[in-house]
């Protein structure tokens, strides 16, 4: 019954995919859903932009192992991204009227800054939609029972033509469906083990020493690594298109503002769900969570919980991934179109375009099922994504939005400086964060770029 309510699920997104590709006539309405939605589809699409894998399986196994201080990347790094996209980045934004997050790279610092940051925006995509497809395959297999490439291939297929057909406003209707399911399911697992726990004392009691520790033990290298923390997902998913898709999709700019900073309380608040309902789990069945941590919330729903709690959990479950997972590849696809084949090709007519968008959601799916199926940890998957986009893209955003004298030299040099040290400092295992080495770098190109442009003006 369980396994048959999920392929139901899966198969209704298929059909509001379906019906929603209706209100599809321009890239415009496939990519910002026509720049119509309103404030309560707004905020639950940004709020599912993020709440996926990570967020239900890969931060409660982080918390189980490391604390409070194992998941300041999540939640609460990702809330304050959300927070400060809200109050610094989504008016400016909106006021732009564009389509992808690389056109402001075009439009502030010109064409090979636009070429240059689609470049490194699209693959920075595919750890986060291969650790999405990684996570429902996983799921899959426990509910169906099948192998998990079987199961990464279904999902997939599932995604890949609800979000070709409706694209933006397939993903929003869905989100706001999915944001209610994730809500209601997690809240109803939470109060049944919070009964059964018997309330937050004999949890608190039971934890290690420090586990609920929110600041590091006072040593610089601890405060290094709880700084790259915060800013992983906190500055390194402020440059993304997904987000920027979300932004721009409001009716108005006021409602982008609104919708955004609603969605970071949410996530802040439902996030911290799964924490608890991991904890719960392994205080109530330590002998029976070995294994794949990332998988106790969803083993302990199976093993001790009735069939309908099952369905509205795996529902919730699926909601999450689902809405993540769509958003995700339709991101770099649009960019891929948008921003590189329309850039050695300018005399697309639009509906030209919006084929080879929906053709690159294919191509960038394939990709991602061969690295889904050869990786373990959605949590890394994840991190991995983030680190990459924030030391490339982030300084020339914020420098770009914020600084006059940011310049099309010092764009493409913090760039690169930001990407090749982040990669050196990886290779060679640095002692600290190696993306705090990136976000230094980057940091220096702008302003080498700066500096050498009023040199070369004084000349």
């Amino acid at each position: 019954m369980l396994a048959f309510s999920i392929i139901v699920y899966l198969l209704s997104n298929l059909g509001i995919g379906l019906w929603a590709s209706r209100r599809i006539s321009t890239t415009a309405d496939f990519v910002l859903a026509g720049r119509r939605l309103p404030l309560i589809l707004a905020a639950s699409a940004t709020f599912a932009t993020w709440f996926g894998s990570e967020t239900i399986m890969g931060s409660p196994s982080e918390f189980l192992e490391h604390g409070l201080l194992g998941v300041i990347e999540d939640p609460f790094g990702a809330s304050l991204c959300l927070f400060l996209i809200g109050v610094f980045f989504a008016r400016r934004f909106y006021k732009m009227n564009i389509i992808t997050f690389c056109d402001f790279f075009r439009i502030r610092y010109g064409r090979t800054s636009e070429l240059l940051s689609a470049s490194l925006l699209i693959p920075s995509y595919f750890s986060w939609i291969a650790a999405q497809l990684l996570a429902m395959g996983i799921v899959l297999k426990v509910v169906l029972g099948w192998e998990l490439t079987e199961c990464i291939l279904l999902s997939s297929v599932v995604v890949v033509f609800y979000t070709i057909w409706g694209g933006m406003w397939s993903i929003s209707i869905t989100d706001f469906l999915q944001t209610i399911m994730i809500i209601l399911g997690l809240l109803i697992v939470a109060i049944v083990l919070y009964i059964k726990v018997g309330g937050f004392t004999p949890l608190i009691k039971a934890a290690p020493k420090d586990f609920f520790r929110f600041y590091p033990k006072l040593s610089f290298k601890n405060y290094v690594e709880y700084f790259a923390a915060w800013i992983t997902i906190g500055l390194g998913s402020i440059p993304q298109q997904d987000v920027f898709q979300r932004v721009m999709s409001a009716k108005s700019a006021d409602v982008s503002v609104k919708a955004t900073l609603l969605s970071s309380v949410m996530y802040f608040t439902i996030a911290l769900l799964p924490l608890f309902i991991g904890l719960c789990g392994h205080h109530l069945y330590p002998a029976q969570i070995g294994g794949d941590k990332q998988m106790i919330i969803p083993n302990m729903v199976l093993m001790h919980m009735g069939l309908p709690l099952q369905i509205i959990f795996f529902g919730a479950l699926v909601s999450a991934i689902l809405s993540t997972t769509s958003s995700a590849i339709m991101a770099p696809a649009a960019v891929f179109g948008e921003n590189v084949i329309k850039f050695f090709r300018p005399e697309l007519t639009d509906k030209q375009l919006l084929r080879i968008i929906r053709i690159s959601i294919i191509g960038i799916t394939v990709i991602c099922i061969f690295m889904a199926s050869r990786s373990e940890s959605i949590f890394d998957l994840v991190a991995e994504s983030s680190a990459f986009s924030l030391v490339s893209l982030f300084v020339p955003l914020a420098a770009g939005l914020y600084l006059k004298r940011a310049n099309q030299t010092g764009c493409i040099l913090a760039m690169i400086a930001g990407l090749v040290v982040w990669l050196l400092c990886v290779y060679y295992k640095t002692e600290y964060p190696p993306l705090v080495y990136g976000l230094v770098a980057s940091i220096g190109g702008m302003y080498v770029g700066i500096l050498s442009f009023f040199r070369f003006r004084q000349l």
